[in-house]
């Protein structure tokens, strides 16, 4: 069999460089593929930065393809920069709501009631802790909230040497 005859087969995880690599404008989403909606998590979301108008459109125009017509969307206002009440994304009027949900979560309604929760992963974690959390966040009936995922795949940044409580011994 010749190699054009081998059916290709696209990745089943993201590469490597997948942060850097993406267009602007490129939502980097995965949803739960049940429709029992079981778990805590409906899906979870890998913006590039923390700019709320910049990282909001995309996701919003993903989701309505898959969930129909997006209203709202709840997110904690100190973990963007920036926070405005409303955006017109795709001609259509998205209401932003600052709610206490923690910076590892959004929160989007579809119609008047139906709520979809999403983890976020942040903008600066690896390629590797981001595919572990976001899979761990699609799993099926996952009772893990967003918080305890990232935790517990997304390792601390370590001192950088000779900053402050340092024990190599750094000075201020």
């Amino acid at each position: 069999m010749a190699d054009s005859d081998t059916p290709h087969t696209p990745p089943l995880s993201l590469p490597d460089a997948i942060h850097e690599a993406v267009e602007p404008g490129t939502a980097l989403l995965r949803l739960e593929t049940t429709h029992s909606r079981e778990g805590v998590l409906d899906g979870a979301w890998w913006p590039r930065t923390r700019d709320i108008e910049t990282e909001l459109p995309p996701l919003i125009s993903a989701l309505a393809e898959h969930l129909g017509p997006i209203t709202r969307v709840g997110v904690d206002a100190s973990a963007w920069n920036g926070l405005p009440t409303r955006l017109i994304i795709d001609g259509r009027v998205v209401h932003l709501d600052s709610d206490p949900v923690g910076d590892d979560t959004v929160l989007i309604t579809r119609g008047d009631q139906d709520h979809f929760a999403l983890l976020v992963v942040p903008p600066d974690t690896t390629p590797e802790a981001a595919r572990v959390a976001m899979a761990r966040a699609v799993n099926v009936g996952n009772i893990t909230q967003a918080a305890e995922i990232l935790i517990a795949t997304i390792p601390e940044p370590r001192p950088q040497r000779g900053s402050r409580g340092d024990p190599a011994g750094g000075h201020p």
